[in-house]
């Protein structure tokens, strides 16, 4: 039988790829593979450069991969020959990307895309191209075990950022805020107050925020989520997951935990032409199972115990959170 939402002949992909490679061949064949199937008219590559003359020949494995491009397509080449490190590569990548083009959709290594990810993000770009209250569009849906969430259309927003596979326009990213100037007269103003009714939600962004502002830590995603904060930006959301995280384990920067709750989620196709939300309003049932369950923000009580214990014992808390990953 005929199903009028089913995907058309025409699946062309006029928005560029963006795709940030370093040094895992394995996962970055089986990404690269969903990019030649999408067969994208621009593709932007993004590599950083080996911390060690041991890494270099894997560094070139995966060059040798993305160089490999077997379809009609403009390809820009943006390698660097020293280590940039995984967050100042990335953030300076996408600087350069939009250089070059006004929108792009952003895949790194361990992304693994369901195929209807790169149409989603093309006709949502074009559909929100000049609404600036749009700042970011996900393939990321982590509501697996919500049985509360509901989204009668094909996608929902959020206040929250998440950027397993992405895209956004150079409008917005002209807003990324890498030094978090603005962060200082938003703590000031309760900006994250105004934002999240939990203050266990506020109070975890705040933590992380000021840690970002003092140089702590680097995350080039947690800066673009301030700059969404900030701006007031609403995220879109698919209501089905269409990325899948495979790059869970000792090689990855980040996602180390291998049995981590995130990894290897499975992906679902989304059928097209796409059903869209009559108003722009969050989904906050979504909202906070994401920082319940993504983030680990549980409740105000354990939040609340969990910072006191970090800021009085951070050796003994570091060591019980280690030794809790250990044996997940």
């Amino acid at each position: 039988m005929y199903n009028s939402r089913m995907i058309s002949m025409d699946n062309t992909i006029k928005t560029p790829i963006a795709f940030f490679v370093f040094n895992r061949p394995n996962i970055t064949q089986k990404v690269f593979n969903e990019i030649r199937k999408a067969k994208p008219e621009k593709l932007f590559l993004v590599a950083d450069g080996p911390r060690n003359q041991a890494e270099k020949q894997k560094c070139d494995d995966v060059k040798k991969i993305i160089g490999n491009v077997d379809w009609k397509c403009e390809v820009y080449k943006n390698y660097s020959v020293i280590n940039m490190g995984c967050d100042p590569r990335i953030a300076s990548g996408i600087n350069w990307v939009f250089q070059n083009t006004d929108r792009a959709i952003f895949l790194e290594d361990d992304c693994f895309p369901n195929q209807s990810f790169f149409r989603f993000c093309d006709e949502l770009l074009e559909k929100y191209k000049d609404d600036k209250e749009i700042m970011h569009i996900s393939g990321d849906n982590f509501q697996t075990g919500n049985k509360k969430f509901k989204c009668k259309e094909d996608y929902y927003f959020s206040t929250i950022s998440q950027s397993w596979g992405w895209a956004t326009w150079k409008r917005s990213w002209n807003l990324y805020d890498k030094d978090l100037k603005r962060w200082p007269e938003a703590k000031k103003s309760n900006l994250l107050g105004k934002i999240f009714d939990d203050k266990a939600y506020a109070d975890y962004w705040e933590n992380l925020l000021q840690k970002f502002y003092e140089r702590q830590r680097v995350n080039w995603d947690g800066r673009w989520t301030f700059a969404c904060f900030v701006n007031r930006g609403l995220c879109i959301m698919p209501k089905v997951n269409l990325i899948s995280n495979i790059g869970f384990g000792e090689s990855a920067t980040h996602t180390k935990q291998q049995k981590h709750k995130s990894a290897n989620l499975p992906t679902y196709p989304i059928e097209f032409p796409l059903t869209h939300p009559d108003k722009k309003t969050t989904n906050q049932i979504a909202d906070d199972y994401t920082m319940k369950q993504f983030f680990g923000v549980n409740e105000n009580l354990k939040q609340t115990i969990k910072w006191w214990l970090k800021s009085m014992f951070p050796a003994p808390y570091r060591y019980l959170k280690n030794l809790h990953y250990r044996n997940i």
